[in-house]
């Protein structure tokens, strides 16, 4: 695994399913963690799964709250004294009603949920990483982003944004030694997922630790050279 000894990582949707596993395999490399969510027993719950010796805490915020997003960010700062990584895994899915008949709360909840809460924890990251003289973001968007797909287009859209907006960042910040890259999940193999499609092949899912291990790379000094980049992760699916 690539090494992550004394990056300061901030974590958000730190308390998901894809959160957890990425923050076991982060604190096993050696990063220190900022475990960001809106559930501070959660959060505690997840701390409780690293090593005893991680230098990992707790910050609540909401990540569709940008001022709550830069306090946060502030005191992670205060906190480790560093900045280095910043991994964006809050997001969501939904089902929808077909294109002409999706309301615009619909609309605003996809792109709220996927797209701008990228856009506040980047607005209140960079100017530490820029501070710092370099770092990582990596964002999630999803294989949905690559196509439209039927009764999904505000999820698929939204997707779709966080890739463009990974392209502009990386151009934006590739001369300050900053990488923005993201990735492109299949399915998930996660319980929500088999309970919702008990008939499908999961062994052809992506399961949450290649995901996670993806991450933890990208994280790492050994991904220093690729930025911009919008990586397919689709398992066998």
């Amino acid at each position: 695994m690539f090494q992550l000894n004394d990056k300061t990582v901030i974590l958000t949707g730190a308390t998901g399913n894809l959160g957890r596993i990425t923050a076991q395999l982060c604190a096993a490399q050696g990063a220190r963690l900022a475990l960001v969510g809106r559930d501070p027993q959660r959060l505690a719950d997840v701390k409780q799964t690293l090593a005893a010796d991680c230098a990992a805490e707790i910050f609540v915020a909401d990540v569709l709250d940008s001022a709550a997003v830069a306090a946060m960010v502030a005191q992670v700062a205060a906190r480790f004294g560093q900045i280095d990584v910043l991994a964006n895994l809050a997001g969501g899915f939904t089902m929808g009603p077909l294109v002409h008949e999706t309301p615009n709360a619909d609309w605003d909840a996809m792109l709220a949920l996927n797209l701008h809460s990228v856009i506040n924890c980047v607005r209140a990251t960079v100017p530490h990483l820029l501070t710092a003289g370099g770092g990582r973001i990596i964002n999630i968007a999803a294989r949905a982003a690559t196509q439209g797909s039927a009764r999904m287009a505000p999820y698929c859209v939204s997707k779709a944004a966080v890739v463009t907006l990974t392209e502009s960042l990386a151009a934006e910040l590739k001369s300050h030694d900053i990488t923005v890259n993201c990735l492109l999940p299949g399915t998930l193999d996660t319980p929500e997922n088999r309970a919702a499609m008990p008939d499908q092949e999961h062994q052809n899912w992506v399961a949450l630790d290649a995901l996670a291990a993806v991450i933890v790379f990208l994280a790492s000094d050994a991904a220093r050279a690729i930025t911009g980049a919008a990586i397919p992760v689709y398992g066998r699916s």
